[in-house]
């Protein structure tokens, strides 16, 4: 059966007390309702987004996501805002209801849910809970069959006492949705066309209304405030952790840990405290991360050590690299198997070859370093004119002693040796010793300022 999705993102999230539209709001590093378009895509192509407060910020970030935008002008109810998907939506198969707030429902509940719906029946996913306080409640007859959801704030005393609660997210036949939206009327609490009238509606047509649960209640959590969506983001950080130990990662503290991304680990890897991953992050067996790091977008070999509180920005690191402490690797760093980058160290868009050395206090930018070559503390690749970026070339085994400067475009060769405190503005030829310091002299019977009094 064919399946469109219906996304509700039209809300205004007042609570969230924020110019950003809720949905825009970040879990893991990534907008809610990002979160739930990707869900739906495990299921259709076809999705349509409804959209209303903060409109343009919405549609401006899934510009290129190929999503159908619905405008509900007026928020007018969970009924109405479906209503606006209404013209996109088939005469056929199945439509699949989600919220744009609501952002952990797992692909699998969903193909359950999905898997409910037939001609004359329809899924819903409702949840067990101790606090059913604000949602609709789940009312059954005495053979247990589901006769309608009932709201909060028009439920009796007894129907208040249910505890089981509508989550909002159902899966319809399509042909029935077209016949009962515009059927909804908006006589209760809150003067708004509830989407949770179908079920009513469904009973009365003899559509048969299918219950399915998630395994976790956390799937049908929605946000709706700032501290619903710190709690949301522990819980699903608490189950990435719960991942990566299962799969042989240690963890010093799995509560102090971020992944806002996709982080895949090797065996027997090791990660200290404080420690965020970004985008796509890859460690291969054996790597260990220090404390306070944070690493974006990078793949790191086997056997690598990162040292505590470095950052790494789209970069490549072979196998038994070591980096840091407080190193910076920026975007464009590509270090080869058994280099090492020590303290206070900035690389970017360079090459460091196998075995090479930049141990601490240096800047190599727009360089292409060579096997076994030294670099000494302080030295610095000197790559921008003011206006362009110039490249430095360092080739196999030169020594580049400390405090030096390498005016790009230079090359250094092979086995080449520069002098501490060196100013390099030409190439160097190979296997040669080159110094600019000016003679040094010592100067007799100097006598040393004093202070004079005041």
């Amino acid at each position: 059966m064919d399946v469109s999705i219906v996304v509700l993102a039209a809300g205004q999230g007042s609570r969230m007390k924020s110019a950003l539209p809720k949905v825009l709001h970040t879990l893991a590093g990534k907008p809610l309702a990002a979160h739930v378009v990707d869900t739906a895509r495990h299921f259709s192509d076809d999705i349509n987004l409804v959209v209303g407060h903060g409109a343009e910020q919405v549609k401006a970030y899934f510009a290129d996501a190929s999503i159908k935008f619905c405008l509900q002008a007026e928020q007018l109810g969970t009924g109405h805002a479906v209503a606006q998907a209404l013209p996109n939506l088939p005469a056929d198969g199945a439509v699949l209801i989600l919220y744009g707030d609501v952002p952990l429902t797992q692909p699998d509940t969903l193909k359950a849910l999905v898997a409910k719906v037939g001609e004359s029946s329809m899924g819903l996913l409702t949840v067990i809970t101790e606090d059913p306080t604000g949602y609709g409640r789940i009312v059954r007859n005495e053979q247990g069959e589901v006769q309608a959801i009932v709201e909060q704030k028009d439920a009796s005393e007894a129907e208040l006492a249910i505890t089981e609660v509508n989550s909002g997210i159902m899966a319809v036949p399509a042909q029935a949705l077209h016949q009962w939206l515009p059927k909804l009327k908006n006589n209760n609490a809150q003067g708004e066309y509830y989407l949770t009238d179908l079920i009513a509606m469904a009973v009365a047509n003899d559509v048969k209304v299918n219950t399915v649960h998630p395994m976790q209640e956390h799937e049908t959590l929605g946000v709706n405030n700032r501290l619903q969506l710190a709690q949301l983001e522990r819980w699903h950080q608490q189950q990435i952790a719960n991942g990566l130990m299962t799969d042989g990662v240690t963890l010093r503290d799995p509560a102090r840990l971020d992944v806002r991304g996709n982080l895949t680990a090797g065996q027997d890897c090791i990660i200290d405290i404080n420690c965020v991953f970004n985008g796509n992050v890859q460690l291969g067996d054996n790597v260990t991360i220090g404390a306070n790091c944070i690493i974006s977008d990078a793949s790191i070999g086997a056997g690598s050590v990162i040292e505590a509180n470095s950052v790494i920005e789209n970069a490549s690191l072979g196998e038994q690299v070591t980096v840091g402490p407080f190193a910076r690797l920026r975007p464009g760093a590509e270090l080869a198997d058994n280099s090492k980058i020590g303290n206070f160290v900035e690389i970017k868009k360079a090459f460091i070859g196998k075995g090479s050395k930049v141990n601490h206090l240096s800047y190599v930018g727009d360089a292409t370093v060579g096997e076994k070559v030294n670099i000494g503390a302080g030295a610095i690749t000197c790559n921008y004119d003011g206006a362009n970026k110039h490249h430095t070339h360092i080739e196999d085994g030169a020594f580049i002693g400390s405090d030096s400067q390498l005016v790009a475009p230079v090359t250094v060769g092979k086995n080449a040796t520069v002098g501490a405190g060196a100013t390099i503005t030409r190439d160097v030829p190979e296997g040669v010793l080159a110094v600019t310091r000016v003679k040094q002299t010592s100067i007799e019977n100097w006598q040393r300022p004093t202070k004079k009094d005041t």
